[in-house]
């Protein structure tokens, strides 16, 4: 019998991210739910709910929605603690306002979509040439003050 933190147990994670709170959930291998917890989108945060998943096993991988917005500094923490992250797109928003919108629900279902494969994309890791240019475009359209002759 597996229990809450048997080390054996590989962890997929899941999270609905917003600008003052990120919903986590954790799925086994089998896929079955072992919870659902909301974090403060904030180091303190990024560090605890790395933690609460850790506290059902191995963490595989996390998949993460917004991970260019909301989700980025998230998906930067988890990788820089060697966690594969996966960036998820945001659920069918037609079928959300069906059923009605769930953080609950859209982290597990970012979890499902990164542990069965559906979503695969890494997120940007903003170091790379494209961001030292969009840096230097920022920096080129800042207005510069007038100079006297």
């Amino acid at each position: 019998m597996t229990t809450m933190t048997d080390p054996g147990t590989r962890v997929t994670g899941g999270v609905d991210t917003h600008r003052d709170v990120h919903v986590v959930a954790a799925l086994d291998e089998r896929g079955g739910r072992l919870g659902v917890e909301a974090f403060a989108a904030d180091a303190a945060g990024y560090r605890k709910s790395l933690r609460w998943l850790r506290s059902f096993g191995t963490v595989e991988r996390v998949g993460v929605e917004g991970t260019g917005t909301y989700g980025a500094g998230l998906a930067r923490y988890l990788a820089g603690q060697g966690v594969a992250v996966i960036e998820v797109t945001c659920p069918n928003r037609q079928r959300r306002r069906s059923h009605g919108k769930s953080d609950p629900v859209d982290a597990l279902s970012a979890a499902r979509a990164a542990q069965g494969g559906e979503a695969t994309a890494e997120p940007k890791t903003r170091t790379g040439n494209v961001e030292a240019i969009r840096a230097l475009r920022v920096a080129a359209r800042r207005p510069r003050p007038a100079t006297t002759p």
